[in-house]
């Protein structure tokens, strides 16, 4: 959620303050809108919610709108609220709320965007590219990248998934010759690592990145040929999206927030399910949420007269 809220925020403006903050219990539970909320906001160290007000509050989650929507109150309404998803409160508090196409959400002031927003740059890429060329020159082209997230309340993920996914991935690569780097993320369980771990001490083509050296998630973001991704992460699904490369999706029994997306995203044309067939590259269109949120946001503040 943080990385959608400062995505956003950083591509309306370079000068941005992040505020990390803890809401206590009665207040946690009490809908947007409710006076003294901020009696229950602790900032965390290092923070504050105190004047000078800014121009623009950009909040993502439930949580982050209860806190923005009273900051914004406390200033005297001046500032523009803006939320990333479905606030689940009464959009007449926000400005502006930014939501994907499958969310349940819609009205007058509701932007509907294809994915989650997020810092992926093309700059970002470039620069993380130079970094890991040479890193992956030993494995074969085509390479596919291979991100992992982990399981959900309405996902399995697990050995079984992993030796599935494993098995399409091998039949690809047998297909196109091509190698392959998998990058797990906080959230991928260590035994479903370890099934990738197992197949990469004998294939000199499957690289797996152990958690303890450098993070190559950039590096195969920017420099993979396809790029496979497990579809319960949102925004590992979106963030790839903003490079130019093929994208397939592995889906198994996934929730049903997530299912809409990836339906969405097929249908769009931005995306396949992944087989293992090694079938022609869509020819897709780059997405950028963000830009788009962003323009919008933009043009808010100049109807307010915020320069």
């Amino acid at each position: 959620m943080r990385t959608q809220a400062r995505g956003l925020a950083v591509a309306v403006t370079p000068r941005v303050e992040e505020k990390l903050v803890i809401i206590k219990r009665p207040w946690r539970w009490l809908p947007a809108g409710w006076p003294g909320v901020l009696a229950g906001v602790e900032p965390q160290p290092g923070y504050s919610l105190a004047p000078p007000w800014p121009d623009l509050i950009v909040t993502c989650g439930r949580r982050g709108g209860i806190v923005g929507l009273a900051v914004k109150q406390k200033a005297g309404g001046r500032p523009l609220l803006v939320h990333v998803q479905d606030p689940l409160a009464s959009l007449k508090h926000f400005d502006l709320v930014v939501a994907m196409e499958h969310d349940d959400v819609r009205g007058p002031k509701v932007l509907r965007v294809l994915t989650t927003m997020h810092d992926m740059t093309p700059e970002r890429l470039a620069a993380a590219a130079g970094q890991w060329r040479e890193r992956f020159a030993h494995l074969p082209r085509p390479l596919v990248g291979v991100l992992l997230g982990g399981p959900t309340r309405h996902t399995d993920f697990g050995p079984p998934e992993a030796a599935e996914l494993l098995r399409r991935l091998s039949a690809l690569r047998a297909k196109t010759g091509g190698g392959a780097a998998v990058v797990p993320s906080r959230r991928t369980p260590d035994e479903v690592l370890a099934v990738f771990q197992a197949a990469a001490k004998d294939d000199p083509g499957l690289w797996v990145w152990d958690r303890d050296s450098d993070n190559p998630y950039l590096g195969v973001l920017a420099l993979a040929d396809r790029l496979v991704i497990t579809s319960d992460s949102i925004s590992m699904i979106s963030e790839a999206l903003a490079t130019m490369h093929p994208i397939e999706i592995f889906a198994g029994n996934i929730r049903r927030r997530h299912e809409g997306f990836v339906e969405t995203l097929v249908d769009h044309g931005q995306a396949r399910l992944f087989d293992g067939e090694a079938a022609p590259p869509l020819a897709r269109r780059l997405v950028d949420a963000t830009g788009e949120a962003a323009a919008a946001v933009k043009a808010l503040l100049a109807k307010k007269g915020f320069g």
